[in-house]
């Protein structure tokens, strides 16, 4: 089970840049190899907080058709994750809030392996990134 970060529809979406050829490849080798591909809530609502913030509203859903049409699951973000998203934030201070959520929810969902750019995620050793 492999979780597909918020970066990930974006640069599917996106114009030219170096990291939307390698988002394609990798994609097409989890889709090849049947892998089950899984993301949260919270990757959707950073789309809406993004895409609004750098004004581009036209964008939502283009990224949002992107990651629902590839992933299998969308995991809820409750109230145990919350709690121990804290506890991630408190003991890994220099990662996003955001990440830590995420870092949670795989963590309560089993889920040992991200697709992201992100090098946050290096921070967590129960997270393997692919990228």
């Amino acid at each position: 089970m492999i979780f597909i970060d918020s970066n990930i529809p974006m640069y599917l979406i996106g114009s030219s840049h170096p990291n939307k050829e390698r988002t394609i490849s990798i994609l097409e080798r989890l889709v090849r190899d049947e892998e089950r591909l899984v993301t949260d809530a919270e990757c959707l609502q950073e789309i809406l907080h993004r895409y609004t913030a750098i004004r581009r509203i036209e964008a939502i859903q283009p990224a949002y058709d992107a990651l629902l049409g590839i992933v299998d699951e969308v995991f809820p973000v409750d109230y145990d994750a919350l709690i121990m998203a804290k506890d991630l934030l408190l003991v890994s201070r220099q990662v996003s809030a955001r990440d830590t959520v995420h870092a949670a929810v795989m963590k309560g969902m089993g889920v040992d392996n991200i697709f992201s750019f992100d090098s946050d995620f290096d921070e967590f050793s129960f997270i393997t990134r692919l990228h």
